[in-house]
């Protein structure tokens, strides 16, 4: 594949409106707005909330235009509409709408999403988001299912124009590009243990395949890459970018990167190591990097390093 031409910006915010994790008391700095702690002089009686789901806001500015798109919908429908509304969220200026990829926690508020935007608009998503049956292999032998989150016929039912593709796609003026799918290139990053899924009427290891992730250019610095969940790894995600760009600077890393659990301890300093050669300016974990791979990432990128919260926009340029 030869590189994609990506328009460069001028700004890029990310707006969390829905992460694992909320605290009310962080502060703001020049580049990263923390949402208000009192409205008109007085504290709400009720807060944005969090769960075990992402869902981010995009925004890129550049040459006198403003596109916005939105990448995943969080676990619970209730939750991510709630946290919208009190954050204020214009529904009218998004222009586009990106699954990363099938699971619950990144899908629950997508149709009730669409319903409350009332126009037709487009999904990105790669094919495999349809697979009729994926589970996850517990350790004590339980056979798990996932829901299913998905269904074509009833997407463009609801208003929803499905740009399905396993390669890179531009959007919002070719200020952003999804992915597609990642190539699998390191030696240590192995995906999901214990996820499979049915293809060809067989249970077969899932590579989760669907995983995708944005790739944004800032004029003078660099690649800002905002990842799901990453089951691709964030150093293949990382290197795919930076081929399919011809683009080596990396400025920014902000999402998920599943290295939670006990599962994905042995890769963590590794992920670390290869971090800090590709040294971005700035690294936010969220959703499922982990508690304790989180902890290692704030040692490692003392400077960089950003701890998230729902509400929180990170204003990059």
């Amino acid at each position: 594949m030869g590189t994609i031409a990506l328009k460069s910006v001028e700004q890029v915010e990310v707006t969390t409106l829905m992460d694992n994790y909320i605290d009310i008391l962080l502060e703001s700095t020049s580049t990263v707005r923390r949402p208000p702690l009192a409205k008109e002089g007085r504290i709400p009686t009720d807060s944005l909330v969090a769960e075990h789901g992402l869902s981010l806001l995009v925004k890129t500015l550049g040459g006198g235009a403003v596109h916005t798109i939105l990448l995943d919908t969080g676990y619970n429908a209730g939750s991510l509409m709630h946290n919208m509304a009190w954050l204020g969220t214009d529904l009218s200026a998004i222009e586009a709408l990106v699954i990363s990829h099938s699971h619950m926690d990144h899908a629950g508020a997508l149709y009730p999403l669409v319903e409350k935007i009332q126009r037709p608009i487009p999904l990105v998503a790669h094919p495999d988001i349809f697979a009729r049956l994926r589970i996850l292999k517990t350790k004590d032998g339980r056979e798990v299912r996932f829901p299913a989150c998905y269904d074509r016929e009833r997407l463009v039912s609801a208003g929803l124009e499905l740009l399905e593709s396993r390669e890179p796609t531009a959007i919002a003026g070719d200020t952003i590009l999804v992915t597609g799918e990642v190539a699998r290139t390191t030696d240590f990053e192995k995906g999901m243990p214990g996820a499979y899924m049915e293809k060809d009427r067989q249970l077969q290891p899932d590579p989760i395949m669907d995983d995708q992730s944005l790739i944004v250019h800032l004029q003078g610095k660099g690649l800002v890459l905002i990842t799901g969940c990453c089951h691709a790894g964030i150093i293949n995600t990382i290197r795919y970018a930076q081929n399919i760009t011809g683009i080596g600077e990396v400025y920014a890393v902000l999402g998920g990167l599943h290295l939670s659990g006990p599962a994905f301890a042995p890769i963590v300093e590794r992920t670390i190591e290869e971090l800090q050669r590709i040294h971005p300016e700035v690294i936010v974990p969220m959703h499922c990097t982990g508690w304790d791979s989180t902890k290692r990432l704030a040692e490692a990128f003392k400077r960089g390093f950003v701890l998230n919260s729902v509400g929180t926009t990170y204003v990059l340029g």
